[in-house]
């Protein structure tokens, strides 16, 4: 099957998202970040199967919504790309997904705590996060969403929340571009990290829904900022 190529500008970013993520620690060897297509809203960008901080230009390919590779070219693709293709299916107002493991939020998962925004900068967490739990779909797994309907259960736990908790495995956040979905990835680690040390602490007063709201927009129109910080730290890309 043949697909109009992307922007290189929009590729170009996708190879950034990736440099920053791993910079930023919400990546490692493992978790990956995609972008829909710029030309074709039923495709989506993603690196092939590799540790994130390798990724170079050369190395994203084009997928369909249901997974299928477009111009792999016999490379390896990540197991996991239905988490990115039923999102994409089910938001149309995403137009990036990070998942990640970052370390921080893993324990909300397990003890299916929510993540509440406790200081302005996670304003984006207002409606709390989703939780995902494989066992009710699935019953005993490798905690690895590596099949269409697994994503497409996923996709409907996410629901219009901006993050989803998965339960003994990590996180995946959505954005309505790459900087919106990288910035809610590294906040949401931020946000985990302080919420853990402020509930040991005692009663946590979290922002309410409209402080959520506000907060949110504003820093939404920060991004830019944010980005050229990130970018200017990770340098130039390959």
């Amino acid at each position: 099957m043949t697909t109009s190529a992307p922007d290189p500008a929009l590729v170009d970013k996708l190879v950034l998202a990736n440099r920053i993520l791993h910079h930023q620690g919400i990546v490692d060897s493992f978790g990956h970040v995609s972008v829909r297509h710029d030309k074709t809203a039923g495709h989506f960008l993603l690196a092939r199967n590799m540790a994130p901080s390798l990724v170079r230009r050369a190395d994203i390919v084009t997928f369909d919504l249901n997974g299928t590779a477009l111009d792999a070219a016999g490379r390896r693709v990540y197991l996991e790309r239905f988490i990115h293709a039923e999102i994409y299916r089910a938001r149309t107002d995403v137009n990036s997904v990070v998942h990640s493991h970052s370390p921080s939020v893993i324990p909300f998962g397990v003890t299916q705590q929510s993540l509440r925004p406790v200081f302005h900068m996670s304003g984006f967490l207002g409606e709390g996060s989703a939780l995902f739990e494989i066992r009710d779909v699935a019953e005993d797994t490798d905690m690895l969403i590596s099949s269409g309907p697994l994503g497409e259960a996923l996709a409907a736990a996410l629901g219009s929340h901006s993050t989803v908790l998965m339960r003994g495995h990590g996180s995946t956040v959505v954005g309505a571009s790459v900087e919106q979905a990288v910035y809610r990835a590294i906040y949401a680690e931020v946000n985990a990290r302080l919420q853990i040390q402020a509930t040991a602490l005692g009663e946590v007063t979290f922002l309410n829904a409209r402080e959520a709201a506000k907060a949110a927009a504003v820093n939404d129109t920060q991004l830019p900022r944010a980005w050229e910080y990130w970018q200017r730290a990770v340098g130039p890309i390959e």
